[in-house]
């Protein structure tokens, strides 16, 4: 799941989302592989399992993340007191890979998960090639010194949008940024029923 290299396109048809982001072929085509626009045998309504199943499926392939390891961060999020789907997603938007694209160094989770593994970020100084290290408030986050001329990430860094996410804080001159804190669910864009995925494992 988190090495996926077919087409994405192919992915975000079955969620009906561009999960991978903007999709021209998910805009002609948006329904599912195998089933035509009228519906069809593939067309009835879903079990309540299905949908639960769909969306644990849909926050893996978003995220990147193996059914081990994504069952392991359920855990630990249901450990926590609060609110488990809620702090579900926050421990996934706090995995390394995801704050180097939330921070618009590299323009896919792929890609940032490609820098991290090749050793071209640091964690408050020190170098950290693991994707899913979990990061704390108050952890910056830096493109390593060598790897600030890289063209995958100058090309990123000049199309990061204005908009920033308020729980990050971004300093351009030094390519460095800081996790301020978890985000509240509202904050976090992801299209995800993680009330969902709470039942599928509850069961």
């Amino acid at each position: 799941m988190a090495r996926y290299i077919g087409p994405k396109s192919k992915i975000a048809r079955k969620f009906r989302e561009a999960i991978y982001g903007p999709d021209k072929y998910l805009e002609k085509k948006n329904y599912p592989p195998g089933q035509r626009p009228q519906g069809g045998r593939h067309g009835g309504s879903k079990s309540e399992y299905s949908k639960q199943l769909a969306e644990k499926q849909k926050a893996k392939y978003t995220y990147g993340v193996l059914e081990r390891p994504f069952k392991n961060i359920f855990r630990k999020a249901s450990a926590k007191k609060g609110i488990t789907g809620e702090i579900l997603l926050q421990l996934l938007e706090a995995r390394l890979d995801n704050v180097v694209y939330r921070f618009g160094i590299a323009p896919t989770r792929a890609a940032a998960r490609q820098l991290v593994s090749h050793k071209n970020i640091t964690v408050n100084g020190n170098v950290v090639n693991i994707p899913s290290y979990t990061l704390k408030p108050g952890d910056i986050v830096s493109v390593r010194e060598r790897s600030k001329s890289l063209e995958v990430i100058t090309d990123s860094l000049s199309r990061r949008s204005a908009a920033a996410f308020s729980w990050l804080e971004w300093d351009a001159p030094s390519m460095s940024g800081k996790l301020m804190q978890y985000p509240q669910r509202d904050l976090i864009p992801e299209n995800i029923k993680e009330q969902l995925i709470v039942e599928l494992y509850s069961k």
